[in-house]
């Protein structure tokens, strides 16, 4: 039955629906004008816009800015210094796995579209408009090489539009094979690593032609997040991207599943991590690679950051390793014995917070940033704490326990009960995890520091060196920038200027107390054990490093005659007082002096510069500068005589088998070996020089803010064991040397030797003890065994005087300095004459090269190679 309400609603749905039709008319007539408007704007857009986009010669011509590399003597990499570290590989050398797992990773359909993926850029529209977000892209490979030679990466709709327009220019004038090549060298993977050539070798530490398809899916990976998931940042991102590009290279046919398979199983080495093939900078070469650095920079300025310059140094690579080892190992050695001081910090660890895998990794990657690891010190937080067993872990999934009783002795007062706070180890303490063999141990990092270099006496080589315990801590080099009093270690050099004034190894020398006052001020030097004997040969006392014999010494040549002559090895005059202490080691000088003055006693008496640079070349090949060192046999660079060398190395041959160095001896069972221990007051720093015929090495070791290492630290001790620490697996190799032939002018009588002009009878016999009067003293101590008139040399340059000072009794105050008359009777020889060595190196210039203009600042041709001491190092970048 139809009612009136049923009847009348079919009129007013005929005028809905009406002007529905009309609205979505009106709506579509709107949209197709937008539309017009859209395309009309777009097009004078790109009208406009077109002609402006930048020509390409930045990809036709590409020239990238290539890094300064510095290199040891065999070729490994040490250094590489510049904004950015690259590789540029041609297209036909990339390994076809790398360029198939990018493909796979970033642009499967690279070879067939235009350049731009319109499904998936209508895509990341979608989702960016749903999220109302500019998160999702959907950049192909020529997008992004656009950008990276072109534009920022700001997300922006005006940088995207610029982006697709220059990605038709270069779809348009190159083929995909160049596209494709200039992206796989120009694109940024993190840690400075620009190219897929440079982060093989910053990750794998291997050049890209070596890597398996588990490798290349690993850096192919990088690009999407190169500063987040680049696998030493965060290996575990890194591998689950790795897992996703295996799954892609296997669905696109690349691998077989079998191979796909085969590469998720094979373990990855990545170089900073510390496994297998961990390369650490190869050999640990940052020291002199710094050096190489500043030295290069001095002569190219920042030029030497972009131009691709390599630098040849002359560092050994297997010595510099040994090295490192051995100046670490000894450092820890050292913190083991010292006091724990307790952890590096303390950070609140909830209950329970080791099932939350999440938070509890934020609170070690917070912990990592405060306290990165230290190569081989890795950071721990501690979960548990017991005087048996302490466990700590470096994350969530990677836990470690420390119960070897060695080990927890060393922290044991940390693990008392009644240990103050500061220095106990409980749940939460920030600790220093090292690997000792297969057991683990507790260590802060070491205050201690120490420097080791080496050298070759031949030409002054530099074949090792390595300035402090860490570069990353600080890169002050110690080995040519800190300055100590090398102790004992300067002795034989007054020795030595003992003999050139008539002294001989046989000469009988006081070894009674000396005191020595100047108004309230007293200095009495003491004997190691306050061991005193009543006189001792001028040989003897070397062996075993006698201070009264030395101070008694130095008062026969005089103070000022050892100042002068210290400078003929290479030491500096201003830093060496020409007061007594100085027999003692009272001045200054760098590891680097020390071994470049012992290098004089193992050639032969030549005093060469040494030299880290052997040559500079372009990235082409062509030489630059070459070095062409001073070497020992040339006659400018006599530093002594000849038979003064002979007889010193004599003695430190006795010393480093009979005397304070006789460890040396035992240890390495040669018979060429020389050298001398050196322990300044309160073992403040402690020192050994030691050299064979071929390498010439100084050990040091203390603080940078001076204080005692120890009452049981000496140089005998510490600086011995690192030095052989060094010396055994270099020398390994190196046969013994035979000895140099006795240059002519020496004497042998009752098994000792004398110069012939002052024979047995006419040299000076002994130094005697004093009688109280100065004068009758001063001609007693010159007087030679058969009374005939005093030989003793005076300085070059005719200085007529000796010390004042004979050996005072207790209580006799005699000036710290002042001269007396030498008496009429006495005949005086005038010093042989030495000529002074070059100051550095000279660099003769390269064959003419076309470029060499190019690369060469005016004046710099000739510019030696020589080693600074930087004050205030150049920037690095």
């Amino acid at each position: 039955m139809t009612t009136p309400e049923n009847s009348k609603p079919t009129p007013r749905r005929g005028m809905k629906q009406f002007f529905r039709q009309r609205i979505v008319a009106q709506i579509a007539v709107g949209v197709a004008g937008l539309c017009v408007c859209g395309a009309v704007l777009i097009g004078l857009a790109v009208a406009l816009t077109w002609p402006n986009l930048p020509a390409l010669h930045a990809m036709t011509d590409y020239r990238p800015s290539v890094p300064l590399r510095i290199y040891t003597a065999d070729g490994e990499l040490i250094g590489e210094f510049g904004q950015e570290h690259r590789n540029v590989v041609p297209f036909d050398q990339i390994p076809d796995v790398m360029k198939h797992a990018l493909l796979a990773a970033e642009d499967d359909d690279f070879y067939e579209h235009g350049g731009i993926d319109w499904m998936g850029m209508a895509r990341a529209m979608v989702t960016n408009l749903l999220h109302m977000s500019k998160s999702q892209g959907a950049s192909t490979i020529t997008m992004q090489a656009a950008r990276n030679f072109y534009l920022s990466s700001e997300k922006t709709y005006l940088r995207k539009f610029y982006e697709l327009l220059l990605t038709f220019k270069i779809e348009s004038e190159l083929t995909k094979d160049q596209i494709l090549e200039l992206y796989m060298n120009q694109i940024y993977l993190g840690h400075r690593s620009y190219g897929f050539e440079a982060a093989s070798r910053t990750y794998l530490g291997k050049p890209l032609a070596e890597v398996t398809p588990a490798e290349a899916a690993l850096l192919a990976g990088i690009p999407k997040a190169p500063s987040r998931s680049n696998p030493i940042t965060n290996l575990d991102r890194a591998v689950t991207r790795q897992h996703y590009v295996l799954g892609r290279m296997q669905a696109l046919g690349y691998l077989t599943p079998e191979q796909a398979q085969q590469a998720r199983e094979q373990p990855l080495k990545i170089r900073g991590s510390g496994g297998a093939g961990d390369n650490e900078l190869n050999a640990r070469g940052e020291y002199p690679a710094e050096l190489a650095r500043q030295i290069i920079y001095d002569l190219f300025q920042d030029g030497a950051y972009t131009r691709g310059i390599d630098v040849y140094t002359t560092i050994d690579s297997k010595a510099q390793r040994a090295a490192y080892q051995a100046v670490r190992q000894g450092v820890l050695d050292y913190t083991r014995r010292a006091a724990y001081p307790g952890p590096e910090g303390q950070v609140e660890l909830p209950p329970g917070i080791e099932e939350d895998v999440q938070a509890f990794e934020e609170v070690l990657d917070n912990v990592q940033d405060e306290h990165p690891d230290r190569a081989d010190l890795l950071t721990g937080v501690v979960l548990s704490a017991s005087p048996s067993e302490v466990v700590v872990a470096r994350s969530a999934k990677d836990i470690v326990k420390v119960s070897d009783k060695k080990s927890l002795a060393v922290i044991a007062r940390a693990l008392s009960p009644r240990a103050k706070e500061q220095l106990r180890i409980q749940r939460g303490s920030i600790v220093r995890l090292h690997q000792t063999g297969d057991h683990w141990e507790i260590l802060n990092t070491p205050t201690v520091q120490a420097a080791l270099v080496s050298l070759a006496p031949q030409d002054g080589a530099i074949r090792a060196m390595i300035g402090g315990f860490d570069f990353y801590s600080g890169s002050f080099n110690r080995t040519t920038q800190a300055f100590r009093q090398p102790g004992s270690t300067i002795k034989p050099f007054v020795y030595a200027a003992a003999l050139e004034r008539g002294l001989t190894p046989a000469t009988q020398i006081s070894d009674q107390p000396f005191v020595l006052t100047n108004g309230s001020r007293t200095w009495a030097p003491k004997n190691d054990g306050n061991d005193y004997q009543p006189m001792q040969t001028l040989r003897q006392a070397l062996y075993r490093s006698k201070n009264m014999v030395s101070i008694r010494i130095l008062q026969a040549i005089t103070p000022q005659y050892a100042q002068d002559y210290l400078t003929r090895f290479g030491f500096e005059k201003n830093r060496w007082p020409a007061v007594l202490p100085l027999a003692l080691g009272a001045g200054g000088a760098t590891p680097l002096q020390v071994a470049d003055a012992y290098a004089v006693f193992a050639n032969g008496g030549y005093h060469v510069p040494p030299y880290l640079i052997s040559k500079v070349t372009d990235r082409a090949g062509n030489v630059l500068m070459q070095a062409q060192p001073v070497t020992a046999g040339d006659e400018t660079a006599r530093a002594i005589d000849p038979r003064t060398a002979w007889v010193m190395d004599d003695m430190l041959r006795g010393v480093a088998s009979k005397g304070t160095g006789a460890r040396a001896g035992r240890t390495l069972k040669r018979s060429d070996l020389g050298g001398k221990t050196g322990t300044t007051n309160d073992a403040v720093d402690v020192w050994f020089a030691g050299y064979t015929p071929e390498l010439a090495t100084a050990v040091w070791m203390g603080f940078d803010q001076p204080k005692s290492l120890g009452s049981n630290a000496f140089g005998s001790g510490l600086a011995l064991s690192t030095w052989l620490d060094y010396s055994k697996p270099v020398l390994k190799n190196m046969p013994e040397q035979p000895r140099r032939a006795r240059p002519d002018g020496l004497l042998v009588a009752d098994g000792e030797y004398y110069f012939t002009e002052f024979p047995p009878g006419q040299a000076v016999a002994a130094l005697d003890l004093p009688t109280g009067d100065q004068l009758t003293d001063f001609l007693n101590n010159m007087r030679p065994a058969d009374n005939s008139p005093t030989q003793v040399r005076p300085m070059e340059g005719g200085e007529n005087g000796m010390s004042q000072v004979a050996p005072p009794s207790a209580g006799n105050q005699v000036p710290l300095a002042g001269t007396v008359p030498q008496p009429p009777s006495a005949q005086v020889h005038p010093a042989a004459p030495v000529a002074v060595a070059p100051a550095s190196p000279p660099v003769a210039p390269a064959a003419s090269q076309p470029s060499r203009e190019n690369y060469l600042p005016p004046g710099v041709r000739n510019e030696a190679l020589a080693i600074p001491i930087p004050q205030a190092p150049p920037p690095a970048r």
